[in-house]
């Protein structure tokens, strides 16, 4: 990567002409940024979509903002871009619209039954709990999880699109929130906390190490000695609990 010197060089010259070659330069100086969302993001596909894919789709993103970026309003590229790139990937996966219904509605029934066994027992549901829900043996419940994996991230990302981008600044925004507004983000923030806090230890190791320390698949998995399988079967029953409370609360704002 070139200084910051010249890339705010890089910039002045392309808001000043427009020169593709420059963009191509701009392209070419952030691309680091797709690969590590693109090799982050495979948490949720596995062998379903190729890295390669995910790359490619996150190119889009690149470019998109590139080409609406505004240096003057203070905010860094890297979070803006971050913000189009991960935005683009998960569009195009919505758009090849590969995931069965079948399979989505599996996902409900999965979200349902942790939700009910955990009303029912007053604590986190363990694994067999909502495998004996669902009729189903472990070694069949296992096999849900991965394939409702990436159906629970792109529900779990249209929740936050719809419902505050909780964590996210956006940064093309120029409105303000309202102090309306910024009490219900703050409350929903709250709620997402205590969720958190009330998950298993295991899916709180994972969702930190993931999300707050940015390691990938890989590294999670040799930390906690258990197979990257099962790292991401970890993951999918956090978000899984996750989406329900914030699902729950949402419907309690609304009333």
């Amino acid at each position: 990567m070139t200084n910051s010197s010249n890339q705010k060089d890089l910039w002045k010259q392309y808001r000043e002409t427009g020169d593709p070659t420059i963009r191509e330069a701009l392209i070419l100086e952030y691309a680091h940024l797709i690969k590590f969302i693109a090799g982050r993001m495979n948490i949720y596909f596995g062998s379903n979509i190729e890295y390669d894919d995910l790359v490619s789709f996150g190119v889009f993103g690149l470019i998109d903002a590139i080409d609406k970026y505004d240096i003057n309003k203070g905010v860094k590229f890297e979070t803006y871009a971050s913000l189009r790139i991960r935005g683009s990937i998960i569009d195009s996966i919505r758009e090849m619209d590969w995931v069965p219904r079948s399979l989505r509605q599996k996902n409900k029934e999965l979200e349902k039954a942790y939700r009910e066994v955990e009303y029912e027992l007053g604590r986190s549901a363990e694994d067999i709990d909502v495998a004996n829900k669902m009729q189903l043996s472990l070694d069949e419940f296992y096999k849900l999880l991965n394939r409702v994996n990436v159906t629970s991230m792109v529900s779990l990302e249209d929740f936050l699109e719809q419902n505050y981008e909780i964590g996210m600044d956006t940064p093309n925004s120029n409105k303000p929130n309202t102090p309306e507004q910024e009490a219900e983000l703050t409350e929903i923030k709250e709620i997402l906390g205590e969720a958190i806090d009330k998950l298993p230890e295991k899916e709180k190791m994972v969702l930190s190490l993931y999300y707050y320390e940015e390691l990938t698949l890989k590294e999670i998995s040799a930390i906690m000695n258990v197979s990257e399988s099962r790292i991401s079967q970890i993951h999918t029953k956090a978000i899984i609990r996750l989406r329900g409370k914030l699902a729950r609360q949402k419907s309690l704002l609304d009333e």
